[in-house]
């Protein structure tokens, strides 16, 4: 048993798949404690019980806790498939209500999300300093982005010993930011409030408790933990992450490769892997009869799946599509987002019923048809902090366009003549989020797609790639003992 087996972690995040998701964090809260409880780690996820929650684990009470003459129990579950504790926080006041963590069912923020996520975080402190009733202390405190930001900064104040804290930063174009009165409202120690602690501008600033007081911080990419010390990406906290860039690291993200493994997928039409590619043709024949398109092996399949918000490149795309639509490929898409922007794409749609299908919303089933259908997976991101669908898609034989930042430009090769040579090239990479960039790099990807045995290699240089959360966890177990 390796020396960091019987650390323990408690994990702490706003959602977790498949309990409940939103984005990214999600996937990485069902998935790095999965494989660190595989490696022997004592770790346990602690998050809010939410209304939409789901679980087909029983799920019975262990404690109840005391904060703010505000009672919380804590409930006990485990996550899905896994032998991992789930603690979640039980408080109607708070988290009983439709919608998802941070919107309501018409798509609005909460009102109380300030009250919501502190409350949230002064639990985790009293479970974290064992007077949750719970007979477990943990060793090291992991936390993950704004809604968890005041946990390291309250562990601060503690007199007796605390736990190490990890921050982990999954994107910090959210940063958890609610004008000054907030902090009094939430009766949020004096000690706090300074340009050196939760202050920023003259507003609380729930990530930089985590910025300022954790032990470590990390974000999910070395790129992004480059790009976040520069005033493009920083968001006004560069300086602080530049200061504190002795005590940060990029570790990207893994996936879930159980999940998401084009052998055993049982969403998809026809399982496959690097040795039989020719029956992802199969899938790609149902992508195309399932939208009604012309099915025709030798047509590329260009897909998209995201959020469809300006980061991530969608405005781009939309000035594209006028040329793009009108060379050989078919384009099929999934997401939803802001409504303009999903207006537009479906006027497109509407004008060329052969080529092009918008699917508004998302289907966990329909994410992984499209990865085994497609030949071209885009992702033309104006950042991308690590992203996983580049990873996805590498596994599953789909090639990705994407733009060279973040944890995009950590994981995809672009295609040179020197590394499909060297049989390293994996994808298509292009150097800025402009409309020329992006369509030069659509045209190089066809070229390439048109030379069968280039692509054939390009395909199983992906699939080759190793982007299991084991290679990840291994570097947070480093971390975690350096603490």
């Amino acid at each position: 048993m390796p020396k960091f087996a019987m650390r323990k972690i408690l994990f702490v995040t706003s959602e977790a798949h498949p309990l409940i998701k939103t984005g990214g964090l999600a996937d990485v809260a069902g998935s790095l404690p999965k494989v660190l409880n595989e490696m022997g780690v004592d770790v346990r996820l602690i998050m809010p019980n939410y209304q939409a929650i789901k679980t087909t684990e029983e799920i019975y009470y262990k404690s109840t806790i005391r904060v703010n003459n505000i009672n919380a129990h804590i409930l006990e579950t485990r996550l899905p498939g896994t032998k991992v504790p789930v603690w979640l926080l039980d408080c109607p006041e708070f988290f009983d209500y439709p919608g998802n963590p941070y919107v309501d069912e018409l798509g609005k923020p909460w009102l109380n999300s300030a009250q919501r996520f502190a409350f949230f975080c002064r639990i985790v402190v009293e479970v974290a300093m064992n007077r949750g009733y719970l007979e477990w202390r943990p060793d090291i405190i992991h936390c993950n982005d704004w809604q968890t930001g005041l946990v390291p900064a309250l562990l601060s104040l503690e007199k007796d010993l605390r736990p190490a804290t990890i921050f982990t930063i999954h994107n910090m174009a959210y940063q958890g930011l609610f004008p000054k009165e907030t902090r009094v409202m939430l009766n949020l120690p004096s000690r706090l409030w300074s340009s050196n602690g939760v202050e920023f501008n003259g507003m609380l600033s729930f990530i930089k408790g985590g910025i300022v007081y954790a032990d470590r911080i990390t974000t999910v990419s070395p790129t992004y933990a480059n790009e976040i010390q520069t005033a493009d990406f920083g968001y006004g906290v560069e300086g602080l992450l530049s200061y504190r860039q002795e005590y940060l690291t990029g570790i990207v993200n893994g996936i879930d490769v159980d999940q998401w493994n084009p052998q055993t997928d049982t969403n998809i039409s026809a399982c496959y892997d690097a040795t039989s590619l020719h029956k992802k043709q199969l899938n790609k024949a149902a992508l195309q009869i399932k939208y009604a398109l012309p099915v025709d092996k030798n047509i590329p399949i260009f897909v998209l799946i995201s959020r469809l918000v300006e980061q991530k490149g969608i405005d781009l795309l939309l000035e594209c599509l006028p040329e793009m639509l009108n060379l050989p490929l078919q384009f099929v898409l999934l997401g939803k987002g802001d409504k303009l922007l999903e207006q537009q794409l479906f006027r497109f749609s509407k004008k060329y019923p052969e080529k092009m299908v918008v699917n508004l919303g998302y289907d966990e089933a329909l994410a992984h048809q499209f990865e085994a259908g497609a030949d071209i997976f885009l992702m033309p991101s104006r950042f991308e902090p690590c992203g996983l669908n580049q990873l996805y898609s590498q596994r599953y034989g789909t090639v990705p366009i994407v733009t060279r930042t973040g944890g995009l430009a950590d994981t995809v090769v672009d295609t040179l003549p020197e590394t499909l040579k060297n049989k390293t090239a994996t994808g298509f990479v292009f150097n800025a989020p402009t409309v020329g960039s992006l369509m030069e790099a659509i045209k190089r990807a066809l070229i390439v797609y048109e030379n069968s045995k280039d692509w054939k290699q390009l395909q199983i240089n992906g699939m080759k790639k190793d982007y299991s959360w084991n290679r990840s966890a291994k570097e947070y177990l480093a971390l975690y003992e350096k603490l």
